[in-house]
C-alpha cells in the first residue's frame, strides 16, 4: 500500500507553540504509555506503519524537512514542495514522485492522508477497505466520519445509501451550522480528508489542469502552479466516488480548544493550579513556573515564541492576531537536534543548541559574525578550518568571521552559542562538503 502523508500548515492557530517551521503536527503533547510525549506526526506515522505493507511518503514544504527527519528518522521518504501551495499541487507532485522517482506503476493505488488527525488504531483498518474499493474499479474512495455534532469547520459527504461502503451523491463544503444539522439528519458524513485513487488517475487530472504531469515538469513549474485544493479541483467534479464509513473517535486538532481535549493531563511543564480553577489547561515550555488561580475554561501557553492566555472558545479566532505579530522563529527542531533563542540584542544573539547523539551540523562559515560556543552538557567534536578536537562540559570555542566550522555530538550535546555581529541573519551561511 502506498500512503502519502500531507504535512503542511502555517503555524498560526496553535501559537505560541507553533510557528512557520513548527506547525501543529510537530508539537509533542500526546502522552505515550511510558510517560513520554509524542507529536501528531509521530503518532499517525506509527499508526500507519502497523499496516504491514504500507510504504509511506511525506510531502511537505522545504522548511519542514529537518523537523520531519528529526521526529521520524533520516530514512523516512520525503517529497519536498518548492513552494507552499494547496493540496492538489502537493498531491500531484507527490504522486508523480512515486511514479517517476520511485518507479511505481500507474495502476497502483495510493492513499492520501492528513497528518494531523487524532484517531484510534481502528481507523487505519479503513485504509485497507479504501484500497480494496479503488482496486474494485471506482475512481475515488473516501473515509466518511460519523459526525459528533453539526460543525461549520468540515466538509460533508452525502452518501446514496446506508451501507458501510456506498456511492457518494454529493459534497457540501463547510456549510452553516443550520445546514450541517440537516445534512446530518439526512445521513451526511464529515469528510476526514483521506481518499484513495490510482496513481494514473491523479496524473491524468494534473495533465488536464496543469498541462503536464511528470515529476520534473511539476517540480520546475511548481511556484507558478495555481493554488487548488484537491476537493475543489477533483472531488466536486467526480461522479464515480464511494465512501467507507467510520464511526469511531476522530478529532481534527486545529485549535487550542480541541488540542486541550486530547491532552491526557491538565498540564505539560511546570504549572500549579489553585482549587478555584475549572477546565484549565497549561502547556509551559519555559523553565519558570506558571501559576493559575480562580479561572475557568482557559488555556495558558508559554514558550520562547510568546505567551497566550485565552478563553478556550475564543482561542479558535487567534489566527488574524498572530499574523500581526512580526517575530523571529524562536524555537525549531532540525535533523540534528533543536535550537531555542534565549536572548536578542542589537549586535548579538544567544541560542541554546541541542545536538542528538551521533548527529552533526554542516561544515560552514559566516561572513558577518563571530561565534562563541560554551559546552554545558555532553561530549562532542569541533572542527575549525580542518583542525578537529574533542570538547566537553565547560569548554569554550571561539570562531572568527570566515572560519569554517562544525560541531558533532558523541553523546547528547548542549551548548550555548553567542553570535556577535552588526547584521546577524540566518542567510549568512556558506555550506561546504568535507
Amino acid at each position: 500500500m502506498n500512503v502519502i502523508m500531507l504535512s503542511g500548515g502555517s503555524g498560526k492557530r496553535l501559537w505560541p507553540l507553533s510557528n512557520d517551521v513548527r506547525s501543529k503536527q510537530f508539537i509533542k503533547f500526546l502522552k505515550r504509555a511510558d510517560g513520554t510525549y509524542e507529536s501528531m506526526i509521530e503518532r499517525v506515522f506509527r499508526q500507519i506503519r502497523t499496516l504491514d505493507d504500507a510504504e509511506i511518503l511525506v510531502t511537505t514544504s522545504k522548511s519542514q524537512i529537518s523537523e520531519i527527519k528529526n521526529q521520524l528518522g533520516d530514512s523516512v521518504g520525503v517529497c519536498a514542495e518548492p513552494a507552499r501551495k494547496d493540496t492538489f499541487p502537493a498531491i500531484a507532485l507527490a504522486v508523480a514522485f512515486l511514479k517517476d522517482v520511485k518507479g511505481k506503476d500507474e495502476n497502483d493505488t495510493v492513499i492520501i492522508s492528513p497528518i494531523d488527525h487524532y484517531v484510534e488504531d481502528e481507523y487505519f483498518s479503513c485504509f485497507k477497505r479504501v484500497e480494496e474499493t479503488v482496486n474494485g474499479g471506482v475512481n475515488v474512495a473516501l473515509i466518511g466520519i460519523k459526525p459528533a455534532f453539526p460543525s461549520e469547520k468540515y466538509g460533508y459527504i452525502l452518501p446514496e445509501g446506508n451501507e458501510e461502503i456506498c456511492k457518494v451523491k454529493e459534497f457540501k463544503e463547510k456549510p452553516s451550522a443550520e445546514l450541517a444539522e440537516k445534512y446530518i439528519q439526512n445521513g451526511g458524513l464529515w469528510n476526514g480528508g483521506v481518499f484513495g485513487v490510482k496513481i494514473g488517475y491523479v496524473l491524468k487530472k494534473a495533465e488536464e489542469i496543469f498541462g503536464f504531469s511528470s515529476y520534473e515538469k511539476l517540480f520546475s513549474a511548481y511556484e507558478n502552479l495555481p493554488k487548488k485544493s484537491f476537493d475543489y479541483a477533483v472531488l466536486e467534479h467526480e461522479k464515480d466516488i464511494k465512501v467507507v464509513r467510520y464511526a469511531g473517535e476522530w478529532k481534527d486538532v486545529g485549535t487550542w480548544n480541541t488540542f486541550s481535549e486530547t491532552m491526557q493531563d491538565k498540564s505539560i511543564g511546570k504549572a500549579t493550579f489553585d482549587c478555584g480553577c475549572e477546565n484549565v489547561h497549561v502547556i509551559n515550555e519555559l523553565s519558570v513556573p506558571v501559576l493559575t488561580m480562580g479561572i475557568k475554561d482557559v488555556v495558558v501557553v508559554a514558550s520562547a515564541q510568546g505567551i497566550l492566555v485565552a478563553d478556550k472558545c475564543a482561542s479558535s479566532y487567534i489566527k488574524p492576531y498572530v499574523e500581526e505579530i512580526d517575530e523571529k522563529i524562536m524555537f525549531a527542531e532540525k535533523s540534528w537536534g533543536s535550537y531555542r533563542i534565549i536572548n536578542v540584542e542589537d549586535g548579538s544573539l544567544t541560542i541554546l543548541i541541542t545536538l542528538n547523539a551521533g548527529k552533526s551540523m554542516y561544515y560552514h562559515e559566516h561572513a558577518r559574525r563571530d561565534e562563541t560556543w560554551v559546552v554545558i552538557e555532553g561530549e562532542g567534536k569541533v572542527k575549525i578550518d580542518d583542525k578537529e578536537s574533542t570538547v566537553t562540559v565547560g569548554d569554550v570555542i571561539k570562531i572568527a568571521v570566515g572560519q569554517k566550522h562544525k560541531v558533532s555530538a558523541i553523546t547528547r550535546l548542549k551548548l550555548v552559542e553567542v553570535q556577535i555581529g552588526k547584521d546577524i541573519d540566518v542567510s549568512d551561511k556558506i555550506k561546504y562538503s568535507e
